[in-house]
């Protein structure tokens, strides 16, 4: 029997540096990654794709305001539903033309999603999710004050642009996914999260400015289809505790509760692993089997055992 695994793939990992950030250059890191989906595909592994979305969603936004004055500006929503299917669409064709060399007989489809977020969350008063390029002091600088953006230090690595974070309640085509992999297809899905939505006491949805963590919205989809692993693409080829300092330490394998006290304990940054650790315990506390997570070259060896973190109850 199939075992169903939700990956979710960095949008930070799909841009190399600040030379290779073209559509082009996108597109040759999105075929490499396709290469190790076909791989876990072999092993009888259905895959259910998501991704970040943080560098592409700023370059919209930047576009957007660049051209204010020629063009309409782009929402935040519309961003984030136009970077879903533009690295769907991506996905799917690096995917589906690696299937049909190897005579795969699988479909491939991307399905723009909707998440649910409450509209009293209180991350609306707090932004902390980074998008867009990393920025230099000076850069950043430049930007708060021409465009009064919120900008903070993205885990040491430069500047970064940060916009509310709310937590997700409902994917909204949960259904149609989980219709999509009964069906054999290998689906692509919660693009960057998911794009926001609240919902009036009518039932009615509408878009808000806010970017969901793509692995806590990866995690809630696959807790609620049941997935045997969430696997979650980063920079890094493990976790460490001690991160970046001279006693730092990298975890081949840990427990849930071993998690839990690690996050307790403060080794996790916020803007890098914890949510990403925090993703793991909500995965696993819903009764999820395993969590990995290991960068996108090592993800098959992972899922073997031979690479990565592997968190499991």
């Amino acid at each position: 029997m199939s075992k169903l695994a939700v990956l979710a793939i960095g949008g930070n990992s799909l841009i190399k540096d600040k030379s290779h950030q073209t559509v082009d250059d996108q597109y040759d890191c999105i075929k490499e990654t396709a290469q190790r989906i076909v791989k876990l595909i072999e092993q009888d592994i259905q895959v259910i794709v998501t991704h970040g979305n943080g560098p592409q969603v700023g370059f919209i936004l930047l576009r957007s305001e660049i051209s204010k004055d020629q063009l309409h500006e782009v929402p935040l929503p519309s961003a984030g539903a136009d970077t879903e299917g533009a690295i769907g669409y991506q996905i799917q064709q690096a995917v589906g033309n690696i299937l049909k060399k190897k005579r795969i007989n699988k479909g491939v489809t991307t399905v723009v999603t909707q998440v649910l977020v409450d509209k009293d969350d209180e991350a609306f008063q707090t932004p902390t999710k980074p998008i867009g390029p990393f920025l230099s002091k000076e850069e950043a600088e430049n930007k708060k004050q021409q465009y009064d953006w919120d900008i903070v230090e993205d885990a040491g690595r430069g500047y970064r642009r940060v916009v509310a974070s709310p937590i997700p309640i409902k994917i909204i085509e949960q259904d149609a996914i989980d219709c999509l992999i009964k069906n054999d297809f290998i689906v692509i899905a919660v693009g960057g999260g998911g794009i926001p939505v609240i919902e009036d006491e009518n039932g009615n949805l509408s878009g808000v400015p806010a970017v969901i963590d793509k692995d806590r919205a990866s995690s809630l989809l696959a807790k609620n289809l049941n997935a045997d692993y969430l696997i979650i693409s980063t920079a890094v080829e493990q976790v460490y505790l001690n991160f970046g300092t001279e006693n730092e330490k990298a975890i081949s394998s840990m427990t849930l509760a071993e998690a839990k006290q690690y996050c307790t304990e403060g080794h996790f940054m916020k803007g890098s692993m914890l949510p990403k650790i925090e993703s793991a315990i909500e995965f696993l506390e819903g009764g999820g089997k395993e969590v990995i997570i290991t960068t996108p070259e090592f993800i098959v060896d992972a899922v073997a055992g031979k690479a990565g973190t592997s968190i499991v109850r």
